[in-house]
């Protein structure tokens, strides 16, 4: 084979290993993607599943918080590697998942959660560097937690809400086979089909994914009214091309604040405040400037869905 084929196999392979260009942000595909590629190709000659990637970039992130417990700058450096290595995995195990087909609902659950065990990580380091460091927190310790407990909370909505929009977005783009699109209804009944005796882990995992499942709807409500009518009258969720290329061009311009909310942006507002030695204005972050793209996002996206749903409607 030329080298000439051998390189554009290589990039076609790399293009079929992203979910879609509408909901890539600009760093992955600048710096995360290209490495997750190097990183599923290798993982495939090793016959290691996309599961397996996905285990291993929790301990790594979770690594990286234990770093940043500690108030000196190598040991920040050497947190902020491991969570880019932790996040390159990250890319990797769904990349690998779209080049050898392991699609999964573990799979799904596991990604999501091994971000969660990262932050947790993070978060604890954060307070207990805080109250160690800081003369303020340290006389009263309670104040660091309650804020970090307050920031979690708003990045688990921050990370929920991006999530489902952008899938709700590929459904339109990619159809619902390029759509991980989820419904609490569904996931209820898988639910109730497993044992607690027989099944333990599955069950208990998908109880956690069930009720992330049930914020997203809860949060989302027009959109769950569109979807609603949508799937009762286009069959499978097969939606006319004009109608998906009208949705296209309404929710293509919040892509980028979906972006903004997931790893990427947050990151950078994390490495900034440790490097500053000033670990506490990463939750100020969280509270202020992500709850404010938000708000604005949800109104948005709502808006688009109440304007569809009436179109439709109408047309009844």
């Amino acid at each position: 084979m030329r080298i000439k084929d051998m390189f554009e196999n290589l990039r076609k392979e790399y293009r079929a290993s992203l979910k879609s260009m509408d909901t890539e942000e600009n760093i992955d595909l600048a710096f995360y993607r290209p490495i997750g590629f190097a990183w599923a190709c290798l993982f495939r000659k090793l016959h290691v599943t996309p599961n397996v990637v996905t285990i291993a970039s929790i301990f790594i992130g979770v690594a990286a918080g234990i770093c940043f417990y500690y108030n000196d700058l190598w040991h920040t450096i050497a947190g902020m590697l491991l969570l880019i290595w932790a996040n390159s995995y990250d890319s990797a195990d769904g990349q690998l998942a779209r080049l050898t087909g392991q699609h999964s609902r573990l799979g799904r659950i596991l990604d999501g959660v091994s971000g969660d065990f990262w932050f947790v990580s993070i978060y604890i380091a954060i307070c207990l560097r805080t109250n160690a460091t800081v003369p303020m927190f340290s006389d009263h310790p309670g104040i660091i937690w309650g804020i970090a407990a307050a920031a979690g909370i708003s990045h688990a909505k921050q990370a929920a809400v991006a999530d489902y929009y952008r899938q709700f977005h590929l459904l339109f783009v990619k159809g619902k086979a390029g759509s991980e699109l989820d419904s609490s209804k569904e996931l209820r009944n898988r639910f109730d089909e497993l044992s607690w005796n027989r099944n333990f882990v599955a069950k208990l995992t998908l109880w956690f994914y069930l009720g992330y499942t049930v914020q997203q709807e809860s949060m989302t409500p027009a959109m769950q009214s569109l979807r609603k009518i949508l799937f009762e009258r286009y069959a499978g969720g097969a939606i006319p091309p004009d109608m998906a290329a009208e949705f296209r061009k309404l929710s293509f311009p919040l892509c980028k604040w979906e972006n903004f909310m997931t790893f990427n942006w947050r990151t950078i507002f994390l490495f900034a405040s440790l490097i500053a030695d000033m670990p506490w204005l990463y939750f100020v972050a969280e509270l202020t400037v992500f709850n404010i793209v938000l708000i604005y996002t949800m109104r948005c996206h709502e808006k688009i869905c109440r304007a569809m749903l009436a179109q439709l409607q109408s047309g009844i």
